[in-house]
């Protein structure tokens, strides 16, 4: 029999929130390569303050689509252990 160990808030937070941060990155150069694609219109409602396109909104997209990571992170983690730990083996 296999008891699972408890997953931990900071690796899987830091990880969502590179991931996340990345990803803003990625479509924020896409829409400057593109100029014709709007993928940015997608993400604009979620980031509150962002707006296309300026240096000062950029560095607020990063920092919102990384603390998005941790939020998703605090709120999965904990839930994670305890359905770990209280399912049947």
């Amino acid at each position: 029999m296999s008891e699972t160990r408890p997953i931990r808030i900071y690796p899987v937070a830091m990880a969502l929130g590179v991931l996340l941060a990345v990803s803003f990155a990625l479509c924020v150069l896409f829409g400057l390569l593109f100029l014709g694609a709007t993928m940015y219109q997608a993400w604009l409602p979620l980031l509150p303050g962002v707006s296309w396109i300026s240096w000062s909104s950029a560095l607020l997209g990063l920092i919102e689509s990384f603390a998005y990571g941790w939020y998703v992170a605090v709120i999965f983690v904990p839930a994670w252990n305890f359905f770990a730990r209280s399912a049947p083996a």
